[in-house]
C-alpha cells in the first residue's frame, strides 16, 4: 500500500528548502496559507513571507516588480484563482517581459472535492500553456512537487505548478530523477503507452496492474511537464507500443491530451485517447466520488486502453 500524502505537503517543504538556503526567494500568498502549506514559512521565516489578501491580481504584479528587482517570488493560491483572475496579469506582465515568476495553483482538479465547481481548478493547464515563455508542471506526488518546485527555482523565466488538495499515493522516492521537460517512465510495456501527470499516475499504475491479467502490456509515463513537452519520448513511445492514452484531471480540450496529440499529428499519429474531465463543470461531492463520477479512475483508464486498441 502506498502511503498517501497531499502535494501541497511536497509544495511546503520546498519552499522551506529555498528560503534557508537562497537570500532572494520571497513566498507570496492569497489569504490561504494555510491550504497552501506557506503558512510554513509565515511562521519560520516571516521576512521572506507576504500575505496579500484576496487581491491575486496585485500579487501577480506585486511579485513582478520583486522579479524585476532579482527577487524570486513564489505566488501561491488556489490554482482557479491564479489561473483565472490574475490571466491578464500573469500574460501582460510576468510573460510578456519574461519574468522570473514562479506561479503556484494549489486545490487543482476536481479532487477538491466538496468546494464545488468554483474552487475545482479543470482550465489552469490550459490557460498556462498557451501563454508565450511559460513552463508548465503537473506533478504526480508529493515528493515530485517538492522536486518540482526546487527545480523552478533554478529555472529562469516563468513556471507554473499546480497541484491537488486530497492526499494521493506516493509513487516516487528520494531517488527517483526529476528534470523539468523530461518524461520519467514508471513502468515498462510493449501494447499500448499512458501518458499521465499529477494524481492520475497512480490510477495510472492501478490500470497498467489490472490489464496483466488480461494479457495487455502497458507502458505508464509520468509527464510531468506539459510545457515544454518532451515530443521525443512522446515519439519514441508510440514508435514501442502503436497507440497512446491520456490522463489528466483536467479538461481534456487544451491539457496533457491536446499537448500530446499535437505532437503526434505532426510527427506520427497513431490512435489516441484520452482521459479527464469532458466539457463540464464539477460539483460538490466527497474527492473519491467525483473521481468515479467524472471518468478519472484505473477503471476508465483501462477501458480507454482497450478502445486505443482496438483502434490499433
Amino acid at each position: 500500500m502506498n502511503k498517501k500524502v497531499p502535494m501541497r505537503d511536497g509544495y511546503g517543504k520546498a519552499l522551506l528548502e529555498l528560503c534557508e538556503k537562497r537570500n532572494d526567494v520571497m513566498v507570496l500568498d492569497a489569504d490561504v496559507a494555510k491550504s497552501t502549506r506557506t503558512v510554513w514559512i509565515r511562521d519560520r521565516y516571516p521576512e521572506k513571507f507576504m500575505d496579500m489578501g484576496i487581491a491575486e491580481q496585485d500579487m501577480v504584479g506585486t511579485a513582478a516588480g520583486m522579479a524585476l528587482a532579482g527577487m524570486t517570488p513564489f505566488v501561491s493560491t488556489y490554482g482557479v484563482f491564479l489561473s483565472g483572475r490574475a490571466w491578464d496579469q500573469i500574460r501582460t506582465t510576468v510573460c510578456y517581459n519574461n519574468l522570473n515568476v514562479k506561479l503556484a495553483g494549489a486545490h487543482a482538479g476536481i479532487s477538491v472535492g466538496p468546494d464545488g465547481a468554483t474552487h475545482q481548478a479543470l482550465e489552469d493547464v490550459a490557460l498556462m500553456r498557451v501563454l508565450p515563455k511559460m513552463t508548465v508542471i503537473v506533478p504526480c506526488d508529493a515528493e515530485e512537487t517538492r522536486k518540482a518546485a526546487l527545480a523552478m527555482a533554478e529555472r529562469k523565466g516563468p513556471c507554473f505548478i499546480r497541484f491537488g488538495r486530497e492526499a494521493v499515493p506516493v509513487v516516487t522516492g528520494e531517488e527517483t530523477p526529476f528534470e523539468i521537460g523530461k518524461a520519467r517512465l514508471c513502468r515498462e510495456g510493449t501494447d499500448v503507452t499512458v501518458f499521465a501527470n499529477g494524481a492520475m499516475v497512480y490510477e495510472a499504475l492501478q490500470a497498467a496492474e489490472s490489464l496483466t491479467e488480461e494479457g495487455i502490456s502497458v507502458q505508464v509515463i509520468d509527464m510531468h511537464t506539459v510545457k515544454p513537452l518532451d515530443e521525443e519520448s512522446v515519439i519514441r513511445a508510440t514508435e514501442e507500443t502503436g497507440c497512446i492514452v491520456t490522463a489528466e484531471e483536467h479538461q481534456i480540450a487544451g491539457g496533457l491530451g491536446s499537448a500530446v496529440a499535437e505532437c503526434l499529428v505532426r510527427n506520427h499519429p497513431v490512435p489516441v485517447e484520452m482521459v479527464g474531465t469532458e466539457d463540464t463543470f464539477g460539483e460538490s461531492g466527497k474527492p473519491e466520488e467525483l473521481m468515479c463520477k467524472y471518468g478519472l479512475t484505473a477503471e476508465h483508464i483501462a477501458e480507454k486502453v482497450r478502445k486505443a486498441l482496438s483502434r490499433k
